[in-house]
């Protein structure tokens, strides 16, 4: 539970936060491993309602000043886009803050419902990729190599599979993942793939349905914003598109939880070329399914992390959230490495009628 005294008595450091009250400061319930939320109540700052995001940890292990850097960099470069909140403010690393938080718009608007609101899901992320690349990336990483570069963050997780519970089958056609993996990384070369500024955790729940936000082109009444920025890199938009619309995915936030077939992510990726054109729909539609490949791994890799760190480590463990969340983790993640579960997510790129059959 987030320290409010502690955290009131950094905000109204700030000038136009002198005013605010203990009791203005109310914890969200969220459905996230490495942030508490915390709605300033009453609190408008460049006419926006004030939202504070307080890092718990960093999953990419930065120390508390590079992680908070990080992050105000993802929100400041993603701007642009206009469907994501705005940064209003930085509260620094500090006793009463060890990790310090970021002042951001609270976006007010509904979770996603599937598979309707995919569309919308398409249409946010393909704003989010147009945004032109900058001469100077840092200090957001940067995956000239994005097969490379994923197959890097799989095999630093992948060693918390040998600590997990996992049936014999299912083991094995993990295994059988991980060496296509190595192998597609060795025959492929850097630069093959399109580059541009993307989410990496683009799962369903990290969006927020809301009049707030109006894409320019669209006229439709609800758009999607993108709310967790905190993992934003340069790299493949495969990615996103992967991370949005896999099973391990959609599964995650029990608000809008649920399994898309074939036919209903093919038609997500239908509706995001419409909103790229077709100059990205060529250049990227030959890497929609290694990268799904790799995401699925790069997603099944880290949720064997969460299992056995939740269970270790202070900083990861499930007793730091939301109880409901942390119970919905717990029955949903396990799920994941039936061989069952496995069979029917690979099934999407091994199965000439899975999701092949559609793109």
């Amino acid at each position: 539970m987030p320290d409010i005294d502690a955290i009131h008595a950094t905000l109204t450091q700030l000038p136009e936060c002198g005013n605010v009250r203990p009791d203005d400061l109310e914890p969200l319930s969220v459905t996230g491993i490495a942030h508490d939320h915390i709605r300033v109540r009453g609190l408008i700052l460049a006419g926006k309602p004030a939202l504070l995001r307080i890092p718990r940890l960093s999953q990419w292990g930065l120390e508390a000043k590079a992680n908070l850097a990080y992050q105000h960099a993802c929100f400041e470069r993603a701007t642009p886009s206009a469907v994501t909140p705005k940064l209003l403010g930085v509260l620094p690393v500090s006793g009463h803050l060890p990790m310090g938080a970021l002042v951001v718009e609270e976006i007010a608007g509904r979770k996603p419902r599937l598979p309707g609101d995919m569309g919308a899901i398409a249409r946010c992320l393909a704003s989010i990729h147009a945004l032109p690349v900058p001469a100077v990336r840092a200090p957001l990483q940067v995956h000239d190599d994005p097969i490379a570069g994923t197959l890097a963050v799989i095999e630093a997780q992948a060693g918390f599979l040998d600590e997990c519970s996992i049936n014999t089958k299912a083991r094995a056609a993990i295994a059988e993942e991980l060496a296509w993996a190595r192998d597609f990384s060795d025959h492929i070369p850097p630069g093959a793939q399109p580059q541009c500024l993307v989410a990496t955790d683009a799962h369903p729940g990290n969006f927020l349905m809301s009049t707030q936000r109006a894409i320019p082109s669209s006229n439709k009444a609800d758009h999607a914003v993108l709310v967790d920025l905190e993992k934003m890199l340069y790299g493949s938009p495969a990615i996103d598109l992967a991370h949005a619309s896999l099973a391990t995915s959609t599964m995650w936030d029990p608000d809008c939880a649920d399994i898309l077939n074939a036919r209903e992510v093919a038609g997500f990726i239908d509706d995001y070329f419409a909103a790229a054109g077709s100059g990205p729909a060529s250049a990227l539609k030959p890497w929609i399914l290694p990268m799904r490949r790799l995401t699925w791994l790069r997603t099944m890799t880290w949720c064997a992390r969460w299992l056995v760190l939740s269970r270790t480590s202070e900083d990861w463990s499930a007793g730091r959230l939301d109880p409901a969340f942390a119970d919905h983790l717990k029955r949903t993640i396990p799920g994941y490495f039936t061989f069952e579960r496995i069979a029917a997510s690979r099934a999407e790129w091994l199965d000439p009628q899975g999701l092949m059959s559609f793109l």
